[in-house]
C-alpha cells in the first residue's frame, strides 16, 4: 500500500539548518492537509508545524520564527525547512499527511511516516 516517507534528517551542529521532505511513496498520490511531528526521547509526541489546504501554516511555540513549512508545486512532496536548529530540536519528526490519488477528489486515507532522525550537537 501507498506509504508516507521522510527524509533530510541527519546530524547538524546548533545553529545549523536541515530540510526534511515529506512525500508518498507512489507518485499517483498528493498531499492535502498535513502536520509535522517530533518525539524526543522519554517525550510525548508534539506538534510542530502544519500546512492547511488554503496554504496557511501554523506552528508551535517553540520553532515559531525558525521553521517553514511548504508545499511543492506539483502537491506531491511537502517541506519543514529547520533553521537556528537548537539541542532541543533532537527529535524523530514525523509526517502526518492526507493522501489523494488521482482522479479522487476524497482522500485516501490519513497517514503517518516512519520518522526521521534530527539531532543538534552542541
Amino acid at each position: 500500500q501507498v506509504q508516507v516517507v521522510e527524509s533530510g534528517g541527519g546530524l547538524v551542529q546548533a545553529g545549523g539548518s536541515l530540510r526534511l521532505s515529506c512525500a508518498a511513496s507512489e507518485d499517483s498520490f498528493t498531499i492535502g492537509v498535513m502536520a509535522w511531528y517530533r518525539q524526543a526521547p522519554g517525550k510525548q509526541r508534539e506538534f510542530v508545524a502544519g500546512l492547511e489546504a488554503d496554504g496557511s501554516s501554523d506552528y508551535s511555540d517553540s520553532v515559531k520564527g525558525r521553521f517553514t513549512a511548504s508545499r511543492s508545486n506539483t502537491m506531491n512532496k511537502v517541506y519543514l525547512q529547520m533553521n537556528n536548529l537548537e539541542p532541543e530540536d533532537t527529535a524523530v519528526y514525523y509526517c502526518n499527511a492526507e493522501l489523494y490519488q488521482a482522479d479522487r477528489d476524497y482522500p485516501k486515507g490519513d497517514y503517518w511516516g516512519q520518522g526521521t532522525q534530527v539531532t543538534v550537537s552542541s
